[in-house]
């Protein structure tokens, strides 16, 4: 059987095949039907609200060297479908070696995708400010990862890098931490 006839034949039972799957009925619902459509009901977690926590922090700048110290953050989301826009302030000491950054604040908003029931994926970016002697200021920017435990207790990671604003003092800064949501 020459070439040509071989192809002829796989492409005749090829598409024979793709339109017996195509000659299916479509799948309708009546409209004039009794019966209420199904509806969907969230059941995961609704992250809109108030949260507030604790974390551990390690801290490393380039003057500062690295540092370790606990936190505290309060703030606010509002969850819009599959995403979610935020705000937060947070304050956090840290082990004092000698640099005189004994605590660092920061104000930090919030945007983020829900990608399942419990689990947040987020960006972030602020401004961050050294507490203590020399008061340096930074750009803030990164981002996190929260998983819901409960339907008020969630866990979370989180990463910004700092940008001088006003200094020379760049860094990078990991948080773990746990919120409660009211």
């Amino acid at each position: 059987m020459p070439m040509i006839h071989k192809i002829a034949l796989v492409s005749a039972l090829c598409s024979v095949s793709v339109s017996a799957a195509l000659a299916a009925d479509v799948i309708t619902v009546p409209t004039s039907s009794q019966a209420a459509l199904p509806i969907h009901e969230e059941s995961g977690f609704d992250w809109s609200g108030f949260y507030a926590g604790i974390y551990g922090s390690i801290q490393n700048g380039s003057a500062g060297g690295m540092q370790y110290g606990a936190g505290l953050n309060a703030g606010v989301n509002t969850q819009f479908d599959f995403y979610l826009l935020g705000a937060e302030v947070a304050v956090h000491g840290l082990a004092d070696d000698g640099t005189g950054e004994p605590a660092y604040g920061q104000i930090l908003g919030r945007a983020g995708l829900v990608v399942s029931d419990d689990v947040l994926l987020y960006g972030a970016g602020g401004y961050g400010i050294d507490l203590g002697a020399p008061a340096e200021a930074d750009w803030l920017a990164g981002g996190g990862v929260e998983l819901a435990i409960t339907d008020a207790f969630s866990v979370r990671a989180q990463y910004l890098h700092s940008f001088p604003a006003g200094g020379g003092n760049a860094g990078d800064q990991f948080t773990l931490g746990a919120n409660f949501h009211f």
